[in-house]
């Protein structure tokens, strides 16, 4: 059912920085989680209900990896932003999707994501990392401490894949991604899908990603191949009508989404399309 190992993307630009936040982990034991705190700044530590911001206090390595991705974005769009920290992340973001289809959105996020790593390096993580329990709870466990600054507060939980228990998938307790961006269209086309088909098909380790559109929390399964585009439920997704601007009256799914069941691949869309 769920996990794979996966080492993700982000973290393979940044090796550099990791040893840093090794305090920030605890190990799992057993059927123990492991929990991240990050720099949520609400007085309880925890996001804010569904509808409302949670406020966060980044630390500078936080604002570091924003400012990467912001301007490996900006070079792959020619759109910049005057925004700095998260909210110009999700601004240039934004801009991404304009003018374009949901296929070469999501063109542009595979092609951040690989400019982000040294050459040959989705081939040297298949060697690495084989889709074996050990793989799948190992970069979990990776995912938890290094994608705080993008997601929020996330820990490590049990689940099974092909009969087997293991600690090998995510919980996200409220993505701030789409906390900050509102947008369902952004949620599928600028993280899950493409999030999902990186580690598929260039790391070679199926990962699936769940977001709950109801309180805006997310699951992460380390070895679970993703549904066809076409079948997945998230394509059905209504806007937040109270959150998005362009969200139509008694839509049956968000305007974005409308195209995204196609059956071209984001890897055949070349970057000279987008």
């Amino acid at each position: 059912m769920h996990s794979v190992a996966v080492r993700t993307p982000w973290e393979g630009a940044c090796t550099s920085l990791r040893s840093s936040r090794n305090h920030e982990s605890r190990v799992a034991t057993n059927s123990r989680p492991c929990v991240v705190r990050c720099g949520v700044a609400e007085p309880d530590g925890k996001p804010v209900p569904f509808g409302q911001l949670t406020r966060y206090n980044d630390n500078l390595l936080d604002k570091a990896f924003m400012a990467l991705f912001r301007r490996k974005m900006e070079q792959f769009t020619g759109k910049s932003t005057p925004l700095q920290g998260y909210e110009g992340f999700v601004d240039v973001s934004k801009k991404i999707m304009q003018g374009r289809t949901a296929v070469e959105q999501r063109a542009v996020v595979r092609n951040v994501l690989l400019s982000l790593l040294p050459p040959g390096a989705p081939a040297q993580f298949r060697k690495l990392f084989p889709p074996t329990k050990w793989s799948a709870e190992v970069n979990a466990a990776i995912t938890v401490p290094f994608f705080q600054w993008l997601v929020g507060p996330a820990e490590l939980m049990e689940i099974e894949v092909n009969g087997v228990k293991q600690m090998s998938g995510v919980k996200i307790t409220k993505c701030r991604y789409l906390e900050n961006s509102g947008c369902v269209g952004m949620c599928v086309n600028m993280c899950k899908i493409p999030t999902q088909d990186f580690f598929t098909n260039e790391f070679g380790l199926p990962l699936t990603m769940t977001p709950n559109f109801e309180d805006m929390s997310c699951e992460m399964f380390y070895g679970q191949a993703p549904p066809p585009i076409a079948e997945d439920p998230a394509i059905q997704q209504p806007c937040f009508a109270s959150m998005c601007s362009i969200a139509p009256p008694k839509s049956t799914a968000c305007p974005k989404l409308q195209q995204v069941a196609q059956d071209l691949s984001p890897s055949e869309v070349s970057l000279s399309e987008v």
